[in-house]
């Protein structure tokens, strides 16, 4: 782990964070679990546009 992972949780022992601040950092991982379960279920590939996969090239000339 980076030291600088190290002084974070020495702060937060010693002056732990606020109960509104402890809900904001769980409901965003919750909402990221959410996103990522999501996909996972039912796929990005279904809600990405086909890409040009014929590698043309278009030549511009002047």
């Amino acid at each position: 782990m980076n030291p600088r992972h190290f002084m974070k949780m020495a702060m937060w022992a010693k002056r732990p964070p606020s109960q509104k601040r402890v809900i904001l950092v769980f409901s965003v991982i919750a909402i990221c679990l959410a996103v990522a379960a999501v996909e996972k279920i039912f796929g990005l590939e279904d809600m990405v546009p086909e890409l040009n996969k014929t590698n043309t090239r278009v030549k511009i000339t002047p």
